[in-house]
């Protein structure tokens, strides 16, 4: 039997927010693995909190910026290790300054913004093990998003802890900010069901038919319940199909369509370190 220490249990336990038992238990089960163990805890019935989407980070800065055409949009946190380093002017100002960099270069990803040359010679990494060495702590680019589209629209939310980027095939201001809202609020891991991945849909039916038998559901039944439980979850999850937060009488879908003139939203991106 695989030996679990009591930090990785209260790490389970953190990211789920399941009992430490139920967490020893699981991490057990799972060898370990911490991701196969949020399974088990999900098979068993329990309700965990684990973030979707969001790349793990302690604390941070979270930008975002649209290019001059405003057809290409940036969002990406600075990761840093304490909030109180989060919280500093200086810091903020220095993820900006990167953000600069990135709308001038157009980089596809984190390893592309990191390579591009931040002062003379020097690359965005150098500078980054600079602030590392001034600050006293890890500093990374955490997340880092590209979204593309004929109009983008952004949503800080106070702090700047969650950003949100949303596009759309015509401008529309007033609505385009509600969705980024909404994503920022719901966190949705789709634009809708279409994009899910099939991991993820093969996992909830599987997680959603082992649930269905634990409660006494013959196999051919339970195939069906998780389903039903499936198409709840990308309800849920997914933004198009999610009920809007101003009005939870209608779905993002149709609140867009209500706006009239054929607009769509297109994609979005979501950046948390909370």
């Amino acid at each position: 039997m695989v030996k679990v220490t009591a930090q990785e249990v209260n790490a389970l336990r953190q990211k789920t927010g399941a009992g430490m038992m139920d967490c020893k238990k699981a991490l057990v089960e799972a060898e370990g693995d911490i991701d196969l163990a949020i399974d088990i805890l999900r098979k068993k019935g329990q309700k965990v909190a684990a973030k979707r989407g969001d790349r793990e980070a302690k604390e941070g800065y979270v930008t975002a910026r649209v290019n001059s055409a405003g057809t290409i949009g940036y969002v990406f946190s600075v990761n840093c290790e304490t909030d109180f380093v989060a919280k500093n002017a200086d810091f903020q100002s220095f993820a900006e300054k990167v953000m600069d960099v990135v709308v001038s270069n157009d980089p596809k990803n984190v390893e592309e913004a990191n390579s591009l040359k931040f002062e003379g010679t020097r690359t965005v990494a150098d500078v980054i093990n600079d602030q590392t060495g001034k600050i006293g702590e890890k500093i990374e680019i955490g997340s880092f998003e590209r979204l593309e589209g004929n109009s983008l629209a952004i949503y800080v939310h106070p702090g700047n802890q969650v950003v949100t980027m949303v596009a759309t095939n015509k401008a529309n201001p007033v609505v385009a900010r509600d969705v980024a809202m909404q994503a920022a609020a719901m966190a949705p891991i789709a634009l809708d069901e279409d994009q899910v991945a099939q991991e993820i849909l093969d996992k909830e039916l599987e997680i959603g038919k082992e649930l269905a038998i634990q409660e006494g559901k013959p196999e051919a039944m339970a195939e069906n319940i998780s389903k039903g439980r499936l198409s709840k979850f990308l309800k849920e999850n997914t933004l198009l199909n999610q009920m809007f937060v101003k009005d939870n009488k209608i779905s993002i879908k149709q609140y867009v369509k209500q706006a009239g003139d054929g607009l769509e939203v297109t994609g979005f991106k979501r950046v948390s370190i909370q």
